[in-house]
C-alpha cells in the first residue's frame, strides 16, 4: 500500500514537473550551464521525459522502467542544479510564490537529488510480502 501511493506521489510529481517545462521554460533556462547546446530544446527534452517517466511510475507494467529512467534523469540534470549552485544563479523568473533561493538552498538541492535517487531507486526492487 505504502509502495502504491508512493508512486503515485513520485509520478504526480514528476509529470506536473514535466509540464512545467512547457508552461514556463524561462525558469528552467536560467540554469542551464553554458556548456550545453540548445538550452530550450534540452528544457523540452527533460520535460517530456519527466512527464512520460512520471507516468511509467504510476502504471504497474512500467514502474520499475521508469524508476530506473528517473533515476538517469536526476543524473544528468545534475550539472544544471551544481551549475546553479556554483555561481549563485538568480532565478529572475520564478513564480511569485517562490523567494530567491539563498546558496545555502542551492547547495542543498544537491545532496536532495541523492534523496530523490534513493526513492525512485526503492521502486526498483521488488516488493517484500
Amino acid at each position: 500500500m505504502l509502495k502504491t501511493v508512493s508512486c503515485w506521489l513520485m509520478g504526480v510529481f514528476y509529470a506536473f514537473a514535466g509540464v512545467m517545462h512547457f508552461v514556463a521554460p524561462e525558469f528552467y533556462l536560467q540554469i542551464m550551464p553554458p556548456y550545453l547546446p540548445w538550452h530550450l530544446g534540452l528544457v523540452y527534452v527533460s520535460g517530456i521525459a519527466e512527464f512520460v517517466l512520471g507516468v511509467m511510475v504510476i502504471i504497474p507494467s512500467t514502474r520499475v522502467l521508469g524508476a530506473w529512467g528517473i533515476i538517469l534523469l536526476l543524473i544528468a540534470i545534475f550539472p544544471a542544479n551544481l551549475h546553479a549552485a556554483m555561481n549563485d544563479v538568480q532565478l529572475v523568473h520564478r513564480p511569485e510564490w517562490m523567494s530567491q533561493p539563498t546558496p545555502a538552498q542551492a547547495w542543498g538541492r544537491l545532496p536532495l537529488q541523492l534523496v530523490l535517487i534513493a526513492w525512485a531507486w526503492w521502486h526498483t526492487r521488488p516488493d517484500v510480502r
